[in-house]
């Protein structure tokens, strides 16, 4: 069976965003793994418009060529860590937006997450399940949560201090969750395999 391919989602575009701190550190981490491949993916760099298609790609192609880059884009992959600020208890509207923009290339496929803020974003990755279900992804149970004081230890918001000061808080469950993923991956590529 092939590696399968991660794709790892800078959720946030806000030119002031904390995200590329913790994206560093997590692409670091992953360069450690040798049973997937990771290719980080920035939503500042697709552009994409806000979802004005006819129906979902499920029903009717996407006419809007950013989207349909977006869409074979994602399709590359087999499975998502998804790195997510929570804004207003959910995901922010740039990353929810880019979930809307596809349909077909997120199925069975599993989605993981890494938050980030003051409760490390629970509810906005509890949003985040709910709106994979939809898409017909697996949602994993393991996350990486980076909050309360482990945030404000880093946060410019804070201490700004680097992301090594809360590392071996966040490693158990960057391991738990990058497992949980890896068995997934392979399930369901040999699923999707089979009904190829």
């Amino acid at each position: 069976m092939n590696t399968p391919r991660i794709a790892v989602i800078i959720g946030s575009t806000r030119q002031a965003r904390f995200a590329d701190k913790p994206a560093k550190w997590l692409m670091d981490q992953l360069a450690g793994r040798d049973d997937m491949d990771f290719e980080l993916l920035d939503l500042r760099e697709f552009d994409l418009p806000l979802f004005d298609e006819a129906a979902s790609n499920l029903w009717m192609p996407s006419e809007d060529p950013k989207a349909v880059a977006w869409q074979n884009k994602i399709g590359e992959f087999d499975g998502y860590i998804f790195l997510t600020p929570e804004y207003n208890h959910s995901v922010n509207g740039a990353l929810k937006n880019a979930l809307d923009q596809a349909y077909k290339e997120w199925n069975r496929k599993p989605a993981a997450a890494f938050g980030y803020g003051g409760v490390g974003a629970a509810r906005a990755v509890e949003h985040l399940r709910g709106i994979a279900v939809e898409l017909q992804m697996v949602p994993l149970r393991n996350a990486v949560h980076l909050g309360g004081g482990e945030f404000m230890k880093v946060s410019p918001l804070g201490a700004n201090g680097d992301m090594s000061e809360v590392a071996e808080v966040l490693k158990p469950s960057l391991d738990s969750m990058l497992d949980e993923l890896k068995w997934w991956a392979n399930a369901t590529m040999t699923a999707r395999a089979k009904d190829a």
